[in-house]
């Protein structure tokens, strides 16, 4: 019998021992930053195996965050049509994941986050890298203003699944996602595409500002 080296043997102890790597991985160095070799390295195995059991880093990533839905995906819909209702779009996105039976994983993952550091990072990874990053690039914001604008979405998202599905406070528990939709959706809107308050500069791709003349 031929015995291979360079690798583990394909098993599910090795795709858990990547997946373990990973979330170490990510964690320490982000998205970003974090590559299949290190993981690779971390785990033991030869990179190979890495893309044989994910294919890509990005899909290593929402494996590795047991992510209820691929953030490509739904934003597929979200960053379709008007870019001044993409607020109202994102929320009822949002609501439809977490109000589904894939939700489980989601509320689980933000209750590890409250007091887990290591569980934060990711969750502040995934967040950043495959949802706000894709919506500012889309609407083309300013970049000295992204982050602060990145930061105050993620701040009504996370204040809002705290609300509904942590804390359960009502009646926002057991109110009807187009409520939240209309409630929610300007200020998210807002975040996105309005001036913010101190800050001058040319506004966002989708929100215009009238002159002088047409006022």
């Amino acid at each position: 019998m031929v015995r291979r080296t360079g690798r583990r043997p394909g098993n599910p102890d090795t795709r858990a021992t990547i997946l373990a790597a990973a979330r170490t991985t990510f964690a320490e160095r982000g998205f970003d930053k974090a590559s299949i070799r290190a993981i690779a390295a971390t785990a033991g195995v030869d990179p190979a195996l890495v893309h044989h059991y994910f294919g890509s880093k990005n899909t290593l990533f929402l494996a590795a965050m047991n992510a209820p839905a691929d953030p490509a995906e739904v934003l597929r819909t979200v960053l379709a049509g008007d870019p001044d209702q993409i607020g109202e779009r994102l929320i009822r996105a949002f609501l439809g994941i977490w109000d589904s039976p894939a939700g489980t994983s989601a509320v689980a993952l933000l209750r590890s986050a409250v007091s887990n550091e290591w569980t934060a990072r990711l969750l502040r990874e995934f967040l950043t890298t495959q949802v706000l990053r894709r919506v500012l690039d889309h609407l083309e914001v300013d970049p000295a203003q992204a982050p602060l604008r990145g930061s105050l979405v993620a701040s009504q998202l996370f204040g809002l699944a705290m609300a509904r599905y942590v804390i359960r406070l009502e009646p926002i528990a057991t109110a009807a996602p187009e409520t939240l939709v209309d409630s929610v959706g300007p200020t998210m809107q807002r975040y996105l595409t309005a001036p913010l308050d101190g800050q001058v500069g040319p506004p966002s791709r989708g929100h215009r500002v009238c002159s002088s003349h047409e006022a």
